[in-house]
């Protein structure tokens, strides 16, 4: 066995034979707090802010910022090599989409630990594809699953229990079973839609479900904040809300599906004019990035736009009553 992995899993076994309550400066009280408050693990601790633990415990910062360096020294976390890198790397899920052209595009599918984009405007496939990896994160790896369960944080009301029974039946999965598998809440605005982010680690921490799908991600924000003058006010609290996605998704290993809406951009006035909401927020937070349009017959068209490693390019796929399909 390599040194490095003996190694690893030595500091882990370290690591578990200690708790948030041995770290300096946690008390039963502060503990208490902390646990009422989801930072019950060495993890939790380590991935937080100072001014996360301010709020949840009335720590001072220097005592929240003592807090994290411990819990972080405690888990060995701090600059790894890349080929250390590669091999966490290699524990990336992936989920498939059901269309083969599609999942080459993407590298083998929808991979976790990081955020996944789909932008496009109405009727262009994003919610189809976000009920589709709801039902195939279910299936076993060897069919392009995670065997796992799935969150489904509906910001537009676009869940359709119909529909994945529908794919369910297709995929050869029990339709009832399927649909337990997938937790849902409506979100009625912005705050309810991050309140309901953070409440997703709970179930998240289980190792149950890999999957989180926001569908959309912006429509409440827009909704609550219009014009310039709250502009700076809505992308800051924005750009919370996809750090706590992508918080869950390097944490845990999940895999973050999140749709947006779009806007056609009037100073353009040559190609298309279609740009996605939430600006560079958005898409400095999402690893990979795809555009959805309609194409001929009754096709839809996806472009890869942005990735860390592969390289742009676009592909055609079907919407069935079977879900999501080559052309």
């Amino acid at each position: 066995m390599n040194e490095v992995v003996i190694e690893e899993k030595k500091e882990i076994k370290k690591s578990k034979e200690k708790g948030v309550g041995d770290l300096p400066g946690v008390g039963p009280a502060a503990l208490e707090k902390l646990t009422n408050g989801g930072y019950d693990t060495l993890l939790s601790i380590s991935v937080s802010s100072p001014g996360e633990l301010v709020d949840v415990a009335g720590f001072t910062e220097n005592a929240a910022r003592k807090i994290i360096k411990a819990a972080r020294d405690m888990m060995g976390i701090g600059f790894e090599s890349g080929d250390d890198i590669l091999r966490r790397r290699e524990q990336i899920m992936r989920i498939k989409t059901g269309c083969n052209a599609f999942d080459a595009l993407i590298g083998g599918g929808f991979e976790s630990g990081s955020i996944s984009e789909c932008f496009g405007e109405f009727g262009s496939s994003k919610s189809q594809i976000a009920h589709q990896l709801a039902v195939n994160v279910q299936l076993p790896s060897e069919k392009g699953g995670a065997n796992a369960k799935a969150i489904f944080i509906d910001g537009e009301s676009t869940f359709r229990p119909e529909r994945i029974v529908q794919m369910a039946k297709a995929a050869g999965l029990d339709p009832e079973e399927t649909l337990r598998n997938i937790k849902v809440a409506r979100a009625f605005n912005s705050d309810h839609q991050m309140l309901l982010a953070e409440k997703a680690e709970e179930l998240v921490k289980s190792g149950e479900f890999k999957l989180i799908i926001v569908d959309s991600l912006t429509s409440h924000f827009r909704a609550d904040f219009s014009g310039r003058g709250q502009l700076a006010d809505r992308q800051q609290k924005l750009n919370r809300h996809m750090h706590v996605l992508m918080k869950l998704a390097m944490t845990y290993n999940v895999c973050v599906y999140v749709t947006n809406q779009v806007m056609a951009d009037p100073s353009v006035f040559f190609g298309d004019p279609t740009r996605s909401i939430g600006g560079n927020i958005v898409a400095h937070n999402s690893a990979t990035r795809i555009y959805l349009r309609k194409g001929k017959k009754g096709s839809r068209v996806a472009k890869l736009i942005d990735s860390p490693h592969l390289a742009d390019g676009e592909c055609i796929f079907m919407v069935t009553e079977d879900g999501i399909k080559d052309l």
